[in-house]
């Protein structure tokens, strides 16, 4: 069994590739890891290869990202399947040569997997985890075994095993705590079968307020939600703060 720290230690790692179905959160805990690599004065550089979901992507946050000093490797453009073989190479050169902290945010299907996978042998596996971010509010992942047959098929696309879950269950606004620690037990479950660890769960403030006094078996990521869709309205400016809460 792992332990809290070993656990910790996966999203401390020099690189993180991070993978999950629409909606998983996934793009959130990658900026939200950003932020507070870079509040600890850490060189830190983000890498957008979410070529798949229309407003939920680390791009959105672009401005905020270079307000912050953290570089973000990503198409220009609209078109991202267009521009993306634009920026493969610049995707190689950080991972063979990059300094500090690099975090992926890779399409949680085969077409954004398989940008992961063109450049999967610059990836140096002694040093990055590969991280699952699952959400079993969503269909196609509301299942463990939905959820495992989603990782294999990522998995063969990437060219990269995945090493750790994080369990991010929610439903935006209407998260409970109980929706939380329900997604909780099916991804430890989901981690189970795939013989990885459950690396953390994921909470936004109040939420994981709520559940910072309880017994956890796994390190709680407290987020703080940067990307909204349009129907949302203005997204508010992140005020860093403490990104675990070690139960």
């Amino acid at each position: 069994m792992t332990t809290p720290e070993e656990r910790r230690d996966a999203l401390a790692a020099p690189v993180v590739i991070l993978v999950g179905h629409f909606g998983s959160g996934k793009s959130e805990i990658a900026l939200n890891l950003a932020l507070g690599f870079r509040a600890g004065g850490e060189d830190v550089s983000v890498v957008d290869l979410d070529v798949v979901k229309p407003y939920f992507r680390c791009r959105q946050a672009r401005e905020e990202l270079r307000a912050h000093g953290i570089r973000l490797v990503a198409p220009e453009g609209e078109n991202a399947h267009a521009d993306l073989p634009i920026i493969l190479p610049a995707v190689r050169h950080l991972l063979q040569h990059g300094d500090g902290r690099v975090l992926l945010d890779v399409g949680g299907d085969p077409v954004g997997a398989r940008a992961l996978g063109s450049v999967s042998d610059a990836v140096d596996r002694s040093a990055t985890e590969h991280l699952v971010v699952l959400n079993f509010s969503r269909p196609h992942t509301a299942t463990v075994g939905e959820a495992v047959e989603m990782v294999r098929a990522i998995e063969r696309a990437a060219r990269l095993p995945v090493t750790g879950v994080i369990s991010n269950t929610h439903l935006l606004s209407e998260t409970t705590p109980e929706v939380v620690l329900d997604g909780l037990a099916t991804a430890a479950q989901t981690a189970g079968r795939l013989r990885v660890p459950l690396v953390a769960a994921a909470a936004e403030g109040t939420t994981a307020r709520a559940l910072a006094g309880r017994a956890l078996p796994c390190p709680l990521l407290v987020l703080t939600r940067l990307i909204k869709p349009p129907f949302e309205g203005t997204r508010q400016q992140r005020k860093v703060g403490p990104l675990f809460v070690l139960n």
